[in-house]
């Protein structure tokens, strides 16, 4: 899965005389592995849909088997059912069984004792309900209602017919009844009976599709290899389907019919990245077929369902989008739920404890599709931002990847288990080497395939292949807190230098770690000498050899390691070491540690150099540390900011330049911000409104106008903006009439705005807005739009007091705690 981690606020300092340091996790119950007393081995389900209601009427034959006690009566989650028959199957005829259903769980009595010799089948016919569950969800997965429908009646502008499912953590059971839990696998067989204008995908491959008399359409679905309940998934619309193929397993692409154009351009690596992975795993793809389906509303990123990944529908490209796209817009998700099918797929967490074992992989592989496909900086950028994710998150929760506490099993959907896990492989990887690495993931793969896990299946693997004990490396990063914090600092004498290495993180709560790691001794401008050391101790001296006083001294050279790094150069030895860069990560680090030395010459020249790098997020990063320049040679410094304003090739370093040249106190831009709002790229006119909406030109009201009617999202958040600030009751009409073109990712945004403008309107033209805020306010599936709604109507406030009797109502009746909590902050 693919998701936003949230930063969770620091629990309260305890009372104690010991300083606790705010990150320190609360205690929470021990969250083990769940107890199987029986197995689902198969399902089998038959399922219509009442749209108007917004429920399911399913039947399932489920084939149990007792693990390995002989058992009597069966325990399986079904969340808000309503269950009209439950019957044992028999070769000839049915017998009807005694339950107990509480709403959550449904017990069965079997009527005999069941040996794990003999499997049984249950059939249970039930309708569920999902609407009217209990609303719960958290920062990752925003609902855990199980099934969606999406504007069930046709009633929504621009938005389509659709149902859906998803599954993680524990919501498969809010559809189907099941054991839902990780540790489970059953194969399954699905058939929908739906409206004939509409496809549908589920598990496996396609094996029966029939029309019926009433006009609608029985397709059947078959998954015959066993995997996860909650990797189980349906879904239904109207999509154009892209089919593709690899070694002769059918690969498809699903999305809105407006976007079969552009869909092989988003998802059409696709081949190529199974061909990469099932080389390197040396385990080819295992699975029947592998379809990708982007959805509506969805509640997360994207969901690895087997063989069917779901994606939101921020995937979806025009043309125009296209121009735009890079790794870091869609594809390195893609390649994360494909990683997927191996890590969490085929081989699944046997607890959601062990979760890291999923994502950390899945995280993981973003990096090495980076690597492989696009270069060393690319896959530098995606370690740095990784690393900074999780070093943000830890200053708030510091937390063991594989954690039996926690108080909430979403939990563990942080940054710990994806962007922390994920750079914890990639130490492993730099430890025992390339070869080792992927030999060891095969086994893992192979030893384990079909079943679940937990982490120490993992550590055997590593140990089998390289023939050493790796309990300190697995107990350091995967068991126990925290991160090193090292302060590094060197000194020469007498032919050496002399390297400290002083550990300062807490370690009455996290441990002394040790740590190999490669330090690069430059006495000249030719090729450095690298040096292997092993830190293992809190405080601790390196002697190094050097024929004369370096010129730089670069720990962790590669830079590989997850850790908060101290580390002492002067500006000569940090100009230096962004001259002889080893990578990106060099470079970036020289340009954040220097930022604000631009007044001095050698730096100016720096970024006037960075200004030029082949790679794009170098020139990026350099333009955004020049605004509000005032250093040497600054109509030489301008005339660079403009050139890649208008002439870059990456459209993220025009748009960038754009906003740099906004913060200049000298030039008028104006001719490059008006040029820049007819820009082919969204990125670039989108940040030239920004501009413009605080600093208007005489004919921007013009551009913009001739502009505000595009489809795209990203640019009606901008233009909602300069109208917000630069319109008045002439623009009110457009807020309106654009609002079913907003993406619900930008609603935050364009609710703000709206409210803004209707402060520069009377107050008794403001009845459609108001209403319409109110509205998403109340019942906007997404907290963060129901928030953004809120806000807007906060703005408001000063000049309507009666408002705040509704916003109080709306506060009263709000049933998640994430939106309380920010109206309290509000």
């Amino acid at each position: 899965m693919h998701k936003k981690a949230v930063v969770l606020p620091a629990p309260a300092p305890a009372a104690a005389s010991i300083v606790v340091p705010s990150w320190l996790p609360s205690d929470a119950p021990v969250q083990p592995a769940a107890t199987i007393l029986t197995d689902v081995l198969d399902t089998r389900l038959d399922v219509r849909f009442d749209y108007k209601k917004q429920h399911l009427l399913g039947t399932a034959i489920l084939t149990l088997r007792s693990h390995f006690y002989p058992q009597s009566e069966v325990v399986l989650d079904a969340k808000g059912f309503d269950i009209q028959k439950v019957e044992l199957v028999g070769d000839k005829k049915n017998k009807g069984l005694n339950y107990n259903y509480n709403r959550r769980k449904l017990v069965i009595a079997l009527g005999q004792q069941y040996p794990r010799s003999t499997s049984y089948q249950v059939r249970i016919v039930y309708v569920a309900k999902p609407n009217e569950l209990p609303q719960g969800g958290s920062s990752a997965i925003t609902s855990d209602k199980g099934l969606y429908f999406i504007n069930p009646l046709g009633l929504e502008k621009n938005k389509p017919r659709q149902i859906w499912t998803q599954g993680e953590t524990e919501s498969s059971s809010c559809w189907f009844p099941t054991i839902d839990k990780p540790n489970q696998r059953m194969t399954q067989e699905i058939s929908m009976t739906v409206e004939k204008q509409f496809k549908t995908l589920s598990n496996g491959l396609l094996t029966a599709s029939h029309a019926n008399s009433d006009g609608t359409r029985t397709d059947t679905w078959k998954l015959s290899q066993p995997h996860a309940p909650y990797l189980a998934t349906m879904v239904v619309g109207d999509f154009a389907l892209v089919s593709d193929s690899w070694h002769g397993k059918p690969v498809d692409y699903y999305v809105e019919p407006q976007y079969a154009a552009t869909a092989r351009a988003v998802f059409g690596r696709t081949p190529e990245m199974l061909d990469f992975f099932s080389k390197k795993l040396g385990v080819e793809y295992p699975w029947e077929k592998y379809s990708q389906i982007v959805v509506r509303d969805y509640v997360s990123g994207a969901m690895e369902n087997t063989t069917a990944s779901t994606f939101g529908s921020f995937v979806q490209s025009s043309r125009r989008d296209l121009r735009d796209a890079n790794f870091q817009t869609s594809e390195f998700v893609i390649v994360h739920e494909l990683f997927h099918q191996w890590f969490g797929d085929y081989v699944t967490c046997e607890s959601w404890a062990n979760l890291p074992l999923n994502e950390s992989f899945a995280d993981y592989s973003e990096f090495l599709w980076a690597e492989h496909k696009y270069g060393a900086d690319e896959a530098g950028l995606v370690q740095e931002i990784k690393i900074n994710n999780y070093l943000e998150e830890a200053n708030s929760k510091r937390e063991p990847l594989i954690r039996y506490r926690y108080v909430n099993r979403e939990d563990m959907l942080d940054r710990h288990s994806y962007d922390k896990g994920g750079r914890v492989l990639h130490m492993l990887r730099k430890y025992v080497g390339d070869d080792a690495f992927f030999a060891s993931l095969n086994r893992y793969l192979t030893q384990n395939k079909l079943s679940a896990v937990e982490i120490s299946k993992l550590r055997t693997a590593f140990e089998e292949t390289t023939g050493e004990d790796l309990m300190w490396f697995f107990n350091q990063w995967f068991m126990q807190r925290g991160h090193p914090e090292l302060r590094i600092t060197h000194t020469y004498t007498n032919g050496q230098v002399s390297l400290r290495v002083q550990q300062t993180q807490d370690t009455l709560f996290q441990p002394v770690y040790r740590l190999p790691v490669t330090v690069a001794v430059w006495t000249g401008s030719n090729q450095p000498t690298e040096h292997r050391i092993t830190v293992t101790k809190a405080d601790q001296t390196f002697q190094l050899p050097a024929s004369q006083k370096p010129v730089l001294v670069k720990f962790d050279n590669e830079s590989q390691l997850l850790a908060q790094l101290d580390e002492s150069r002067t500006t000569d030895e940090l100009l230096f070491q962004y001259y002889h860069a080893r990578g990106y990560q060099q470079k970036s680090e020289v340009l954040d540690l220097l930022q604000n030395k631009t007044a001095e010459l050698a730096v100016s020249s720096l970024l006037r150099n960075a200004l030029n790098d082949k790679f794009w997020n170098t020139r990026r990063l350099a333009l955004d540390h020049l605004r509000r320049y005032r250093g040497p040679e600054p109509e030489g410094m301008r005339k660079d900011i403009q050139r890649l304003a208008t002439t870059d090739p990456n459209s993220r370093v025009r748009a960038q330049a754009i906003k740099t040249l906004a913060t200049l106190h000298e030039g008028n831009f104006g001719p490059i911000y008006g040029a820049a709002v007819g820009d082919s790229s969204v990125l670039v006119a989108a940040a030239a409104i920004e501009v413009l909406a605080k600093k208007p030109e005489i004919n921007t009201r013009k551009q913009v106008a001739a502009i505000d009617n595009t489809t795209s999202s990203p640019l009606l958040v901008s233009i909602a903006n300069y109208y917000s600030l630069n319109g008045g009751l002439d623009q009110y009409p457009w807020f309106l009439r654009r609002l079913p073109d907003v993406a619900e990712a930008d609603l935050y945004a364009y609710f703000q705005s709206f409210g803004t403008l209707m402060t520069h309107i009377p107050p008794v033209e403001r009845d459609k807005g108001l209403k319409m805020l109110e509205e998403y306010a109340r019942t906007a599936p997404r907290y963060e739009v129901r928030l953004g709604a809120y806000r807007g109507l906060v703005l408001l406030l000063p000049t309507m007091p009666a408002l705040k009797a509704v916003l109080q109502n709306i506060r009263d009746k709000e049933t998640d705690d994430r939106l309380k909590a920010a109206y309290n902050l509000i």
